[in-house]
């Protein structure tokens, strides 16, 4: 049913509370698993120089490969065909929404704090936004606060 799962991961001990459920689904339906972060370009001050934000963007993005992949690590042990993906620039929502759209993704499973209302509206979210502009169906995973 589901071929190619896609995990959108931002680091947080919220965002990683969707894993048990993107495996279990991955390892139901003999799925790939996808790994995604999307970077978020540095603000450029104007009294900083370009190359001290380039160098910390270069920073920024080896961590993450090396957060992406220790993730990963675990996920094959359990025998789960994985990829990981790092994209750059743009806004988290609009990426994770393309990415699924142009590689065949069949589910994305993405956690929520489950804000409503007032908070909500004026702050939105990326796990809402997705729900809204993806042309496939989402998993919302509600954060439980205790854990994040």
């Amino acid at each position: 049913m589901y071929k190619r799962i896609l995990l959108p991961l931002d680091g947080s001990p919220l965002a990683e509370q969707a894993l048990p459920h993107a495996i279990t689904m991955a390892e139901r339906f003999q799925s790939e698993l996808v790994l995604l972060r999307v970077l978020i370009p540095l603000p450029r001050p104007l009294v900083t120089a370009e190359a001290k934000t380039q160098r910390a963007e270069k920073a920024t993005a080896i961590l993450v490969r090396e957060y992406l992949e220790s993730v990963a690590a675990d996920i094959q042990e359990r025998g789960i065909t994985l990829q990981t993906i790092t994209l750059g620039g743009g806004r988290p929502h609009l990426q994770i929404i393309q990415y699924a759209e142009t590689n065949q993704v069949d589910l994305i499973v993405i956690s929520t704090r489950g804000q409503s209302g007032l908070s909500r509206w004026l702050m939105g979210s990326v796990s809402d936004r997705v729900v809204r502009g993806a042309n496939v169906p989402v998993l919302l995973v509600r954060a439980k606060k205790n854990e994040v």
